[in-house]
């Protein structure tokens, strides 16, 4: 078994409980090897932790930026949270070293893998969050977070492709895009989904990922192609 003692020292944050951090880092796809593990897998702590660091980056953007509006806020928000930054993240706290996966999944760097690393950022952050308490993990999810922001505004890649599209969808047809599930496939710790962007009922493009909000993006990217807004 790994110390997990190293982990705590690149996230600059001691856990009182180490069991709680131990189960933030173990993928499902690791309990059907090792069924007799007593931590159980990370999905529980994945969604607490996703209500936390939503709820921490929404006070910090709201009262940094008091003269933003609600749309470029949210926008700004998904910019900080999504699977991407997350995974970048947590590669760059070496949270990888310490993942606990089965001997299929720990093949796999690719793509896959990102959103593996995004889930268990989210998960450490649920775990933190039981054993240290709000303001600890805030100030951590501060910490790893703020220094993106002034590069994301300079470059204004607080625009994902998803809000930009319904922004000129509305603007130029007076639509508000809708996106459907066309495919989804694989076993619940390794799903895949094609998602279809519709205008009034019309499939203007498709888009391929391992989560539905991946999918949505790549559908929005290429319906922004298909239109020529962006």
């Amino acid at each position: 078994m790994f110390d997990i003692t190293g982990l705590e020292k690149k996230l600059s944050v001691s856990f009182k409980d180490k069991q709680l951090l131990t189960a933030a880092l173990t993928h499902r796809s690791y309990i059907n090897e090792n069924p007799a593990t007593s931590t159980g897998h990370n999905e529980r702590m994945e969604f607490l932790g996703d209500a936390v660091l939503e709820l921490a980056i929404t006070e910090y953007i709201y009262e940094k930026f008091p003269e933003k509006p609600e749309g470029e806020l949210t926008s700004l928000r998904a910019s900080l949270v999504n699977a991407n930054m997350l995974g970048d993240i947590a590669n760059d706290l070496g949270v990888n070293s310490f993942l606990l996966l089965s001997r299929g999944e720990a093949k796999d760097v690719g793509r896959a893998r990102l959103y593996i690393l995004a889930n268990a950022m989210e998960a450490i952050i649920g775990a933190m969050y039981l054993d240290r308490g709000y303001e600890t993990t805030k100030d951590f999810i501060i910490r790893i977070l703020a220094p993106k922001i002034g590069p994301i505004l300079e470059k204004k890649l607080y625009r994902d492709a998803k809000s930009l599209f319904q922004e000129e969808a509305q603007d130029k047809v007076g639509i508000t895009p809708t996106y459907e599930v066309s495919k989804e496939w694989g076993p619940d710790h390794d799903k895949h989904f094609v998602i279809g962007v519709y205008l009034n009922g019309d499939l203007i493009a498709e888009g391929e990922g391992p989560s539905k909000q991946s999918a949505q993006q790549q559908a929005a990217e290429a319906a922004l192609k298909a239109k020529g807004w962006g």
